[in-house]
């Protein structure tokens, strides 16, 4: 998006991008547990591409282990992203525990100490991406992604922030393992208190971003969740996804379709700076069934139905509300894969940023930052 602007005196014309973004600043690419199409996700060599590509922040998940350290794992059950399963000095770990009322068996980062969690090596967990990296990387430590985020912020010459979700806080209040002081403890040993600081926290939880506001003036950010996108387009809500669990704990009824209304827009403003929406809730797409068969169209007739069987529907009214009570977006989550991108962008993930942008997002949360920072560019 690019527009020419005349000076006061009229004598001199100049080139600015604009965005129409909360702040009219460009939209910020958000290293999604780094650059985690490409490496082993929540490792420091992943988050270091996510900065070499351009991520002006990277993003990790926070659990916490046995003794009470702050480690970056999407989940607490780290069967899928470590090689727990395949070490038999730990086999007798493996357990079963609910996490959001959901019965999980494997092997959780509470029943680890932190110099076991440093025994363990990450794992590519999606199986169409690159295999190669198993095994070589260890699990990182909030005070290292920390530390990270600044020296290599040195070496380019800009501040690198960094974006900690607070994974499953009343699970972990459930252990005696609460997240919320851990971080802002950690935090504070770098300076970052201010709302200014290079630092976003979000978290699904509606409670604990409560909690945080009254201790903090860094920028907090209600993440809304869904279950999956109907045939229609509309948004599926069913549990644990439809809500969030401190929601299921104190027996509200609102779904995180509620907190997208005007007024539930204006009660996060009162403790959040911003929301980070599943990207659907913000342009949706619907499959369609042109030949009224009764079936659903396999649009590019590769026997699957996934996203490019899809076609988009018109933006909703999301971002524009957000920014009528001054909250910023920063949607989730951006991917390259042909199979996630709908018809409409013809398996051009560029496209799909692009229309993001346009739509005034002010910020996304990408697998691939080096394709979000292009599609930036593009003029």
């Amino acid at each position: 998006m690019c527009c020419i602007l005349h000076s006061s005196t009229g004598a001199k014309k100049s080139s600015v991008r604009l965005y129409p973004t909360l702040s009219g600043k460009a939209p910020l690419v958000i290293g999604h547990r780094g650059a985690s199409g490409y490496l082993p996700e929540h490792t420091l060599e992943s988050y270091k591409l996510a900065i070499e590509q351009g991520a002006d922040f990277i993003e990790p998940d926070l659990v916490a282990t046995q003794d009470g350290i702050l480690i970056a794992r999407h989940e607490p059950n780290i069967t899928s992203t470590t090689d727990v399963s395949e070490r038999p000095e730990f086999a007798n770990r493996k357990t079963k525990r609910k996490v959001d009322g959901v019965e999980e068996e494997g092997w959780f980062a509470s029943d680890f100490t932190l110099a076991e969690i440093k025994t363990l090596r990450a794992k590519q967990p999606a199986a169409e991406r690159d295999q190669s990296h198993n095994g070589k990387f260890s699990v990182p430590t909030l005070a290292e992604i920390i530390a990270l985020a600044k020296t290599e912020g040195k070496k380019a010459k800009r501040v690198i922030g960094i974006y900690p979700e607070t994974k499953h806080p009343t699970y972990h209040n459930e252990l005696q393992l609460s997240l919320e002081d851990r971080l802002l403890s950690e935090l504070a040993k770098h300076g970052y208190t201010k709302k200014n600081s290079p630092v976003v926290i979000q978290s699904f939880e509606v409670s604990n971003l409560k909690y945080l506001r009254g201790k903090t003036q860094v920028r907090l950010v209600q993440l809304i969740d869904a279950d999956d996108v109907k045939p229609d387009g509309s948004m599926a809500l069913v549990a644990p996804y439809d809500k969030p669990y401190d929601f299921v704990v104190n027996k509200d009824a609102r779904t995180f379709a509620s907190l997208l209304t005007p007024e539930g827009l204006r009660e996060i403003r009162t403790y959040a700076d911003g929301i980070g929406p599943w990207k659907p809730y913000l342009v949706s797409a619907r499959q369609i069934d042109r030949d009224n068969d009764g079936k659903m169209d396999d649009l590019n007739g590769d026997g699957k139905m996934d996203e490019r069987d899809r076609m988009l529907m018109p933006a909703g009214n999301v971002v524009r509300d957000a920014h009528a009570v001054g909250l910023f977006v920063h949607a989730y989550t951006f991917r390259n894969e042909p199979r996630r991108l709908a018809s409409d962008f013809k398996g051009d993930p560029k496209a799909e940023y692009e229309l993001f942008y346009q739509l005034g997002v002010d910020g996304v949360f990408t697998d691939f930052p080096d394709t979000a920072v292009a599609a930036r560019k593009k003029k």
